[in-house]
């Protein structure tokens, strides 16, 4: 498994303009979140609910990574056995960017799945509605493939697995109050960075070795040096200022 796991918000897709439910304006604001996005949705206000995720569907389809996703890509790209990348968005910057094997916490808004099997279809960026109604192995109902508040997060269980073998832990754009990443800081971790824009009162700052409070593009360079610092052999050698 991967030394260095790096895990990310809705900060680094912010600068590529992807909003979510705690900005104000865009999709989020048209809509309650209990009726779109709480477990339930779908047996109480199932037509509002797919087209909401197919509105968001059709918003990132003209959205682009910016620099901290494209920093990643080629960070992953020269040193893919070590990199695990996990994000806690449902969109696809990194995919579009060139990352390989991202682990979504919350689902993948390219994706619907079957309600009742699992099957997984990457839609890209169709609308659902009238099209992708029925699984095409059971039959049964297909669903955006979104975690919904209260309902179970079955990818959790494949993120304490990548971290079991974690040394560098990155932080970038989340406030810490869906995952608090300061119970990943564990005796394991050698070093760990915490790039936000601002500070989070669900985040204790000085746990962590370095701190960089400025947007995910402004960081990110530093961030990279970092891991490929930490990534040599000399790494023993190397101290985070």
């Amino acid at each position: 498994m991967a030394k260095v796991v790096i895990f990310s918000g809705a900060g680094i897709s912010a600068p590529s303009g992807i909003s979510t439910f705690r900005d104000s304006g865009g999709l989020w604001e048209k809509y309650k979140i209990e009726d779109i996005c709480t477990s339930g949705c779908l047996e109480t206000n199932r037509d509002e609910t797919i087209e909401f995720y197919d509105k968001r569907r059709e918003d990132i389809k003209n959205k682009y990574p910016n620099h901290a996703h494209k920093m990643i890509a080629k960070l992953q790209e020269k040193y893919f056995d070590d990199i695990k990348i996990i994000t806690q968005n449902v969109d696809d910057m990194f995919e579009k960017a060139g990352c390989r094997d991202v682990l979504h916490l919350h689902g993948f808004l390219r994706e619907v799945c079957c309600e009742k099997c699992g099957f997984n279809i990457d839609i890209g960026y169709d609308a659902q509605k009238n099209k992708w109604n029925t699984c095409p192995k059971c039959k049964s109902n297909l669903r955006p493939n979104i975690v919904f508040f209260g309902e179970p997060a079955p990818k959790y269980t494949d993120l304490y697995f990548q971290l079991q073998d974690c040394k560098m832990f990155i932080v970038i754009g989340t406030s810490g109050n869906v995952i608090n990443t300061d119970m990943f800081l564990n005796h394991k971790i050698e070093k760990s960075i915490l790039n936000n824009l601002e500070p989070s009162s669900a985040i204790n700052d000085k746990l962590y070795s370095k701190v960089l409070y400025k947007s995910a593009t402004e960081a990110i360079d530093e961030i990279v040096l970092d891991i490929e610092k930490f990534l040599s052999p000399d790494n023993h050698k190397y101290q985070l200022y």
